[in-house]
């Protein structure tokens, strides 16, 4: 006797727009085609040694492998204050206890915020090209996205588009810094515009700063808590991922005054309660061991040496290459070699030239395609020149 069917289930979907992320599919092409992998943003070199080894041996050390503190360990939590009381000596050292919240890569801190303090009906104002993680996880707290374009080369907002978006809906604006995927960075005119934008509102920032440590040509580093009239509204999220070259280890943390941060915990001890302890006694040991932070203070010239030896063998080939202020990705128009859609051309790139990138259009809500695909040069020399080598 055959059993009865079940009927379907009807399963009406929270984000029915949204599929694999660009940067997922970018890397499937390039493992399917063999292709030189410039997409997705992670090095293709290994963290500090000394970073290595301090993991291994607390991977063999009784009790560093049950649950950290939700928060994170307080030892971590008080190096990373520590970093930052050096590093932004014009701001008020933040509170190890009651100021920073260890989080499972700056995504799961983003996340966090977004769900303790969007409502549904809030507006976030959103600068784009933006990193596709914004727009779905606000739709997911019932938040309205309301995009202003950065316009290009150089991707710096135009404050009067701003203005105009801004009202008493505005429950949030969302700051990348340096941006992803154009490496443009706020400045202090910047900040102090967005000071007196939110000046008398309730508005509250969210400052993506996981490329912080990587700024070019001398210029200073700016977070938002270190601008007095934006400190106590703003939550700062970094990236050790970033930092120390090891995207896959997913540790990140967010910095807030005390109320804030109370809420941002109030969804991280459901969200992932805490993250690997082993992997947070390493990253402390290395704060702990660097009291000059010579390894965050290197990293600008480190990665300037990599974008411009990149820039050197691109331009050889006749790319027109947009500015490259921060972060570790190079955006490039292909007008000259084709007048195909970007996303066209990327896989073109890719099947054809044996060079995955990613289109830029996948960073714009309405997949605005303005003809530029993003390079990642955090990688090592040879891979750089053989990938220049291709693209030629």
């Amino acid at each position: 006797m055959n059993a009865p069917s079940l009927p379907a289930v009807a399963l009406q979907s929270k984000l029915p727009d949204v599929g694999v992320s660009i940067f997922s599919q970018m890397t499937a092409l390039a493992q399917e085609t063999g292709a030189i992998n410039l997409a997705q943003g992670f090095p293709d070199y290994d963290p500090p040694q000394a970073l290595l080894e301090s993991l291994a041996r607390h991977a063999r050390t009784p009790g560093h492998h049950q649950y950290a503190p939700m928060p994170g360990l307080p030892r971590l939590r008080e190096a990373i204050a520590a970093q930052v009381a050096r590093l932004q000596p014009e701001a008020p050292a933040p509170d190890p206890a009651t100021e920073i919240t260890v989080t499972a890569g700056a995504t799961e801190a983003l996340y966090a915020v977004l769900a303790a303090v969007v409502r549904p009906g809030d507006e976030v104002l959103v600068f784009e090209p933006a990193y596709d993680l914004y727009g779905p996880a606000i739709r997911l707290q019932g938040g309205v996205p309301r995009y202003v374009r950065l316009p290009a080369p150089h991707f710096r907002p135009d404050w009067d588009a701003v203005r105009r978006v801004v009202s008493a809906r505005t429950r949030l604006v969302m700051v990348n810094t340096p941006h992803n995927p154009s490496g443009a960075v706020f400045t202090a005119e910047d900040w102090d515009a967005l000071a007196k934008l939110l000046d008398g509102t309730n508005a509250l920032v969210l400052s993506d700063e996981v490329y912080e440590h990587l700024v070019f040509d001398g210029a200073p580093r700016l977070s938002a808590r270190q601008h007095p009239a934006l400190r106590e509204r703003s939550f700062v999220l970094s990236s050790f991922g970033k930092t120390y070259h090891a995207t896959g280890w997913k540790v990140g943390y967010c910095i807030a005054p005390p109320a804030l941060t109370t809420e941002v915990r109030r969804v991280h001890q459901f969200l992932t309660f805490s993250v690997s302890t082993p992997t947070q006694h390493a990253l402390a040991d290395a704060l702990e061991a660097d009291p000059t932070d010579a390894h965050a203070r290197g990293l600008s010239g480190f990665y300037q040496e990599k974008r411009d030896l990149f820039r050197h063998l691109l331009l050889d080939g006749g790319w027109d290459l947009l500015p490259v202020p921060g972060g570790y990705f190079q955006l490039a128009r292909y007008d000259a070699f084709s007048p195909a859609s970007d996303l066209a051309f990327a896989q073109f790139l890719a099947r054809e030239k044996g060079v995955a990138v990613v289109p830029v259009s996948a960073f714009y809500h309405d997949g605005y395609d303005e003809g530029l695909i993003r390079f990642c040069f955090a990688k090592e020399t040879a891979t750089l020149e053989a990938a220049a080598q291709r693209l030629r």
